[in-house]
């Protein structure tokens, strides 16, 4: 709330406070917003990566192949983590990571920006604004950085043999992965899989940043901790990665999948020709669960990269604006 003073001449003279409302949601920079919103989700990636990767493998295993037909390598979180580290390194625990890190820089910059974009120019406060503008928001970040997300499943199936799932790619490296998927298929084919990460990101996104949103208005009204604590948004991102989790990991399975896929010399998918041939195969071969491979480090890894994210995100996002008002 601003406070005007206006002054009445009476006997003498008085100061009369006038109430006025404070001017609505305040926009920053977009260059700068996106920036932030890189920033934060980049250095969440940092440390949740470990645990992208083993999501990868544990959604990748027993592909197609009913339950108690394959062998498991992989058996839970810190059973597939101690797999990884010890058969392929500490580095193996990191694959993908440069990826990784550009996926979430170019997905998160547009996303983040966008949204806070909305939310400044007052599309947030319509009925269903939060999740509209959420969903979109993910939409478009998740085309424009597809090719990222494509290398990054790629290179994190990547393993020995003896505890390999899925199809093995045999990239060399980032660079390398992206010059091969061109040479072989195309620009085309850098954007195969796109069809499973947009509705998989509109899900993720339109839950997360609406549920974020309405979460911290929410311990804002409740006045749990002064306005501009780290812990509104601490509490809210929390709230925000249990959203996330349960809603987008059928999603996240399919996109694994779609990504992963060999593809024949029409450079059309082996094994899926899209989002719903993927979803009615997986549910035919290994039962509705087979969609919720890999909750757990879901889980374990979402809720943490949601709170880191949303946290800096919204703390750098605050000192932006004290800084230029």
């Amino acid at each position: 709330m601003i406070i005007e003073y206006t002054v009445t001449y009476m006997n003498s003279a008085s100061i009369t406070p006038v109430a006025r409302p404070s001017p609505g949601p305040r926009a920053l920079w977009p260059p700068l917003d996106f920036t932030l919103g890189a920033l934060a989700c980049c250095g969440a990636c940092v440390f949740t990566n470990p645990l992208e990767v083993v999501k990868t493998r544990l959604q990748l295993q027993g592909e197609l192949r009913a339950r108690g037909s394959y062998q498991r390598h992989y058996r839970g979180v810190l059973q597939a983590l101690w797999v990884v580290g010890s058969t392929d390194g500490l580095r193996g625990l990191q694959k993908g990571l440069t990826a990784a890190l550009l996926y979430q820089g170019l997905m998160n910059g547009v996303r983040l920006g966008f949204y806070s974009y909305t939310e400044a120019v007052g599309l947030t406060d319509a009925p269903g604004g939060s999740l509209i503008s959420g969903a979109a928001a993910g939409a478009l970040g998740a085309f424009i950085a597809s090719p990222a997300y494509l290398v990054k499943t790629h290179l994190q199936a990547q393993t020995v043999a003896v505890i390999a799932v899925g199809h093995q790619h045999n990239h060399q490296g980032v660079l390398s992965a992206f010059m091969s998927i061109y040479r072989r298929e195309g620009v085309t084919g850098l954007w195969r899989g796109v069809n499973g990460a947009v509705p998989r990101v509109m899900v993720g996104s339109a839950s997360q940043l609406a549920t974020f949103s309405s979460a911290k208005d929410w311990v804002t009204r409740a006045q749990w901790f002064d306005p501009h604590s780290c812990l509104t948004a601490l509490t809210a991102a929390m709230i925000s990665g249990v959203a996330v989790t349960i809603t987008m990991t059928p999603f996240d399975v399919i996109s694994t999948r779609l990504y992963n896929q060999p593809v024949d010399e029409f450079k059309r998918g082996r094994l899926y020709c899209g989002f719903v041939d993927c979803l009615m195969k997986v549910c035919a071969t290994e039962g509705i669960m087979g969609l919720y491979k890999g909750m757990t480090p879901v889980f374990v890894r979402l809720a943490p990269h949601t709170v880191l994210s949303m946290l800096i995100w919204d703390v750098l996002r605050q000192r932006a604006l004290l800084y230029r008002h």
